[in-house]
C-alpha cells in the first residue's frame, strides 16, 4: 500500500517536464503513489483531478517566471473547489522559492527532487 498519493504538473503555460519527470520518480521510489498530469497543465484539471482523486498532496512545477501566477491561480481554484482543506500544495521550478510559496499559500516548497520527496512523504504521514 502507497504511503500517500500525489497529483504533479506543470502549470499551464510551461512546457517543461525534467524536473516534474526526476520529482515523480523520486516520489515513486520513496513510496508514494504519483499521478503525473504532464505539462501545461490548466487549473481546471488540477481542481478535476483533486476532486475526483482525493490526494494528500499536489505539487506543481513552473520553470518560466511568466508561468508562476499559474501556481497562484491553480491554488485559487483548488481552495475555490472546496478542497483545499483535505490537501497539502507544493511548488518547485528554477524561478520559485520558499519566499513565493509563502506568497501564494503553498504548503511547501523545495529546489531539488531529493529533498521534494522527503518532504512530500512527511506531509502525508503527517
Amino acid at each position: 500500500m502507497a504511503a500517500g498519493k500525489v497529483i504533479i504538473g506543470t502549470v499551464k503555460g510551461d512546457l517543461h517536464d525534467i524536473g516534474k519527470n526526476l520529482v515523480a520518480m523520486m516520489l515513486e521510489s520513496a513510496g508514494l503513489e504519483v499521478v503525473d498530469l504532464g505539462v501545461d497543465v490548466a487549473p481546471e484539471v488540477f481542481v478535476e483531478n483533486v476532486t475526483t482523486l482525493k490526494p494528500d498532496v499536489v505539487a506543481m512545477s513552473a520553470l518560466l517566471t511568466t508561468t508562476m501566477p499559474m501556481m497562484k491561480k491553480t491554488i485559487d481554484a483548488i481552495t475555490e473547489s472546496g478542497n483545499r482543506e483535505q490537501l497539502k500544495i507544493i511548488i518547485g521550478g528554477a524561478p520559485v522559492n520558499q519566499s513565493y510559496a509563502d506568497e501564494i499559500g503553498a504548503d511547501g516548497y523545495s529546489s531539488d527532487a531529493g529533498s521534494a520527496a522527503q518532504m512530500t512523504k512527511a506531509l502525508c504521514t503527517a
